[in-house]
This record gives C-alpha cells, sequence and structure tokens, in this order.
C-alpha cells in the first residue's frame, strides 16, 4: 500500500496537467468498484456518504461516523482519496481545524470545505484551521475550496463569474490548493474562471456543462461527478424493490447485474 505522504503527492500531480476525471463514492464498497474502473484518484460525495448511512445531507452527518466511513474506505484503497466535507460541520473554525485532523488521521489526502450561504471570510477562517492542521499532521492536504456562488445564485448571473474570482483569491490567500465552482456551466463563464484564478479549476458534472474534451481545452483540471452517481443507482435500487414487491420476479434483479463472484473476490 502506498503511504499517505506518497497519496498526497500523487494526488496533487494529477492537478497539474490534463482533467482529473473523479468519481464520488460513499462507502468502502462503492470506492472498490470505482478504482476496479481505473480511476486514479477517488472523491467522497458529502451527501452520497450520508444517505448511505442514513442521514440527510447538510451538516447532518456526526463527524464519528464521517471519520468511521473514510477509515472503512482507505484500507485497501490504493490511489488518493479526498473527502467531501461540506462546511467542516460547524462554524467555528477551531472544531472544522480539529475534524480534519480526525479526517487526515483516517489516510485521506484531500478535502472539499464549502461556503454555502456564509460569509466568505467564515471559510477563508476555517481553511487557515485546516492548514494548520494539515502543517501539524505533516500531510501536503490539497484543501479545495469549494464555491457556492454559482449553485446557490448568490448574486446575479452577469455577477457570478466575478464574486467567484473575488472568493478564490481570499480563498487563495488562506491556505486554498482548488476552486470549486460547483454549479459553473456555460463554456464562457468556466473559461473566464480558469483565466481569471491560478487556482486549479474544479466543475461539478451537471446536465449542460461541457463535456471532458472541452473542459480540457477549457483548462479546467478537475471534474467531479458529484452525488450523481449515488443519485442513479438509489433510482436503480427503487425500480428493482418495486418490481420486486410487486412480482417477486427474481429475473429482474439478475438484469445487468454484476456476478457474486465477481464482486465478492473484488471485495475479498
Amino acid at each position: 500500500m502506498p503511504t499517505q505522504s506518497t497519496l498526497a503527492t500523487t494526488f496533487r500531480s494529477l492537478h497539474q496537467s490534463g482533467l482529473l476525471l473523479l468519481p464520488n463514492c460513499w462507502d468502502a464498497g462503492s470506492a472498490r468498484l470505482m478504482a476496479a474502473q481505473g480511476a486514479p484518484a477517488l472523491a467522497t460525495s458529502s451527501a452520497a456518504v450520508a444517505w448511505a448511512l442514513g442521514y440527510g445531507d447538510g451538516d447532518q452527518l456526526p463527524v464519528a461516523q464521517l471519520t468511521a466511513c473514510l477509515a472503512l474506505i482507505t484500507r485497501r484503497l490504493e490511489v488518493p482519496l479526498t473527502a467531501d466535507i461540506e462546511g467542516g460541520y460547524s462554524d467555528d473554525p477551531a472544531a472544522v481545524g480539529a475534524t480534519v485532523a480526525a479526517v487526515i488521521d483516517t489516510g485521506v489526502v484531500g478535502i472539499n470545505l464549502e461556503d454555502g450561504r456564509s460569509p466568505p471570510a467564515l471559510l477563508a477562517r476555517k481553511i487557515e484551521a485546516a492548514r494548520t492542521a494539515a502543517e501539524r499532521a505533516g500531510v501536503p492536504l490539497f484543501i479545495n475550496a469549494r464555491c457556492d456562488v454559482f449553485l446557490k445564485g448568490l448574486v446575479a448571473p452577469e455577477q457570478r463569474v466575478a464574486e467567484t474570482l473575488a472568493r478564490a483569491e481570499l480563498y487563495r490567500s488562506a491556505g486554498a490548493d482548488g476552486l470549486f465552482a460547483a454549479g459553473a456551466r456555460e463554456a464562457a463563464d468556466i473559461a473566464a474562471l480558469v483565466a481569471g484564478t491560478p487556482l486549479p479549476l474544479n466543475i461539478l458534472a451537471l446536465p449542460g456543462v461541457p463535456k471532458a474534451d472541452e473542459l480540457t481545452r477549457l483548462g479546467v483540471r478537475r471534474l467531479t461527478s458529484g452525488s450523481g452517481i449515488a443519485e442513479s443507482v438509489y433510482a436503480r435500487i427503487t425500480t428493482l424493490t418495486r418490481g420486486f414487491l410487486a412480482e417477486g420476479d427474481g429475473a429482474a434483479l439478475s438484469a445487468d447485474a454484476l456476478a457474486y463472484g465477481e464482486l465478492n473476490t473484488l471485495m475479498g
């Protein structure tokens, strides 16, 4: 197994050129499956992790449950893992720093921290606390600052690029390594964001977002699936369960299914 330091160095290097396609897992099993498809690194989706553990998204997941989940994922994972930790599960930067230290202890080498509807200055203080925690742990943690200006429509459309870039500079000064402009869809906006910050730009794969080739041309460095894969999986679970309860038909359960032996070998 690679050391955490090696994984951290590898993960950082994946943002230096080209486009990192980063699937979002939610438990050890989904992580094993995704890594087996050739993913060079993985991320967690905060929503998908919360759902898998029976909680809603939005700072509802207890930190102890989060770190237990992350430790299970990294136990046999041989590629870097970055964890979405929402807003750090607290408005107290010191508490966020303690959470980041606990997350690092699980073997994670990157985090997402988001501003949401909170003042940008608050996220900057959280980033500073996260960087301090990483330095104390001796891990070159990749801190990805998620800016929700586009995703939550925090300002008028014509102001979103400028507002995002202003926040990006604040977050970069606080110690962020990347900018996650979640919700940005238009090629012109994405190009302006790339040109306006030295931080590698992360885009969320949503309907209307350019595909990988175009994002690469625009200079985007990271594309994440977010909760999209988990949402599709849960839709499939719902469909299969409804059909089983209605008809008890085992044939439908086997259609498009991975074989028991294949799954068991992968996990075993």
